[in-house]
């Protein structure tokens, strides 16, 4: 783990106050406060960040790479209207991974789960 950094905590602020940003929308936010901080420095810290396990990375079938300040596994919904990124408040399935494992010789660490839909604010528009 390296060290901690001005940089990584100005990225650690901005996480706690976006919900699921891309990383255009890291850098966005930095920018207003911080604009010697490139570009370049924010991809670096934030994929260190996610070796590291203080944030995760999320993969959501046709959006850009999004992070979670959220370590704790949990599942996210997507909404095909607003575009919105959700947490989902359900237990999350722990032996899913370990029902894989049997069936195939791969190590399994982790899965992802996103649901898509129409959010609650959407449907009520």
């Amino acid at each position: 783990m390296q060290r901690k950094t001005i940089q990584r905590q100005i990225i650690m602020d901005v996480l706690q106050r976006l919900h699921h940003p891309t990383v255009i929308d890291v850098n966005t936010e930095i920018q207003k406060n911080h604009p010697s901080i490139s570009k370049t420095t924010i991809y670096r810290n934030l994929r260190q960040m996610y070796q590291d396990g203080m944030i995760v990375q999320l993969w959501i079938p046709g959006d850009a790479e999004r992070y979670d300040k959220g370590t704790a596994p949990h599942y996210h919904f997507k909404c095909r209207c607003c575009g919105g990124i959700l947490d989902v408040e359900m237990e999350y399935l722990c032996d899913l991974n370990q029902k894989l494992q049997c069936g195939y010789p791969h190590e399994v660490e982790r899965h992802d789960i996103a649901f898509s839909g129409v959010c609650n604010d959407c449907k009520s528009s």
